[in-house]
């Protein structure tokens, strides 16, 4: 589903590591949970959340703009990988 205000579609952008990329600061994370006592947590990785406003109605375009921009800047393709939610 997507959430449209007139001329507007909210997306959000997922940018992880891929499988097999070291990721030290989801280690840090979850050595960290592990000394606060959160001994049940397994491996952690970490990435970040991007939330964008765009001025688009066609869903398909929204989707291929925001591919795009993930290829361009968003995410480092090399060892990041990306997932986009049109928002509803």
């Amino acid at each position: 589903m997507v959430e449209r205000t007139d001329t507007n579609m909210k997306a959000r952008v997922f940018v992880t590591l891929k499988n097999g990329v070291l990721d030290p600061q989801g280690k840090a994370i979850g050595n960290a949970l592990h000394g606060l006592g959160f001994g049940g947590v397994g491996e952690v990785r970490q990435g970040k959340v991007i939330d964008l406003e765009l001025k688009e109605t066609d869903e398909a375009k929204a989707r291929a703009s925001l591919k795009d921009m993930c290829e361009k800047l968003l995410a480092n393709t090399v060892i990041e990988k990306y997932e986009i939610e049109l928002k509803a």
